[in-house]
C-alpha cells in the first residue's frame, strides 16, 4: 500500500488519465487524482466524450435523459467534480491541447450501449456517424497523442482491455491510451478493480499492481461524486448507479502496470 503521491506511478511527475465520459474520472480514480494534485503533480484529464447518451438518475434531472441538454449538464457536473478534487488540467478529445495540430474542434459523442445476456455492457447498435467508435479511430488517436506530448506526460492511466464493464467506448479508450504509451514510450497504468490482489506489488516486475491508500482524501471524492448528479447517487459508504447497482466507495485505488508490446524485426 503507498500513502504518498510522490511515489504513485513509479513517481512519476506527471500522469495524464483518460476516461470515456463524465463521473468515470470520479468513480474509479477521484483519489488518486485528488491526492496527485494536492501533491503539486499536475495531474492531466483528457475526457473523450461528454456522456451524451448516458442514463439518468431518477428525480430533478430525469427530464434529461436523450436531450440535448444532457450534454451540457453533464460538462458542469464534471467541472465542479474536478473543482472537488482539486485538478486544473482537463481537456475534452478534439479540442486543444487534446486536438492535432492545425485540425479544426471537433467533439466525439457517446456511441451508447445496451447490456448483454451476461450483465455487460455491449455495443448499443445505433451510435451516430459522430460516436467515439464510429469516426476513425486514427483521428482520435492522434488528439490522443497530441494531449500526451503537449502536456509532457511521463505515465498515461485507462481502463483495463475490456473497458472495465465492456462498454465499447471504454474499450476504445483503452486501445487509444495504450497505442499512446506505446507510441511515446511512456508506462501504461490499467484501472483494476479495487478487490484485485495485490501479492506482486513489490515485487518489481514490470506487470504488477500498484495500491494507493486515498482515506486522506476521501472527502474530496465524495463531493465529487455526488457533483454527478444526473448518473448516482451517494448513499453512506456506497455508489448508487442509475440501475440501481450498489457499488462501495473505494477507500483503495489499484492500477496495474501493463508491459509493452514486444515490437518485431
Amino acid at each position: 500500500m503507498i500513502t504518498d503521491p510522490h511515489d504513485w506511478f513509479d513517481g512519476a511527475a506527471r500522469v495524464m488519465f483518460v476516461h470515456a465520459h463524465p463521473d468515470d474520472e470520479t468513480i474509479t480514480t477521484g483519489g488518486t487524482l485528488a491526492g496527485l494534485a494536492e501533491a503539486g503533480r499536475e495531474p492531466l484529464l483528457v475526457t473523450l466524450t461528454r456522456g451524451e447518451r448516458g442514463e439518468v438518475t431518477p428525480g430533478p434531472f430525469a427530464a434529461l435523459e436523450g436531450t440535448d441538454g444532457l450534454a451540457p449538464h453533464r460538462q458542469q457536473e464534471l467541472a465542479a467534480a474536478l473543482a472537488f478534487l482539486g485538478v486544473q488540467r482537463h481537456a475534452f478529445l478534439g479540442v486543444p491541447p487534446a486536438r492535432a495540430d492545425e485540425l479544426s474542434p471537433t467533439i466525439y459523442e457517446d456511441s451508447g450501449m445496451a447490456w448483454g445476456p451476461d450483465g455487460r455492457a455491449i455495443a448499443a447498435g445505433d451510435a451516430s456517424r459522430d460516436a467515439l467508435t464510429s469516426v476513425p479511430a486514427v483521428e482520435a488517436l492522434n488528439d490522443l497523442l497530441a494531449a500526451a506530448y503537449q502536456a509532457g506526460a511521463s505515465a498515461i492511466v485507462s481502463y483495463d482491455d475490456d473497458g472495465g464493464y465492456g462498454h465499447p467506448d471504454h474499450v476504445l479508450t483503452h486501445r487509444l491510451s495504450r497505442a499512446v504509451a506505446q507510441a511515446l514510450g511512456l508506462p501504461f497504468w490499467a484501472i483494476t478493480a479495487s478487490d484485485a490482489n495485490t501479492a506482486s506489488d513489490a515485487t518489481g516486475d514490470e506487470d504488477r499492481v500498484e495500491a494507493h491508500d486515498v482515506s486522506d482524501w476521501m472527502e474530496r471524492k465524495v463531493a465529487a461524486l455526488r457533483a454527478h448528479g444526473t448518473q448516482l447517487t451517494v448513499d453512506g459508504d456506497d455508489i448508487v448507479h442509475v440501475g440501481g447497482q450498489r457499488e462501495p466507495i473505494a477507500r483503495v485505488e489499484r492500477f496495474r502496470r501493463v508491459p509493452h508490446v514486444p515490437l518485431e524485426g
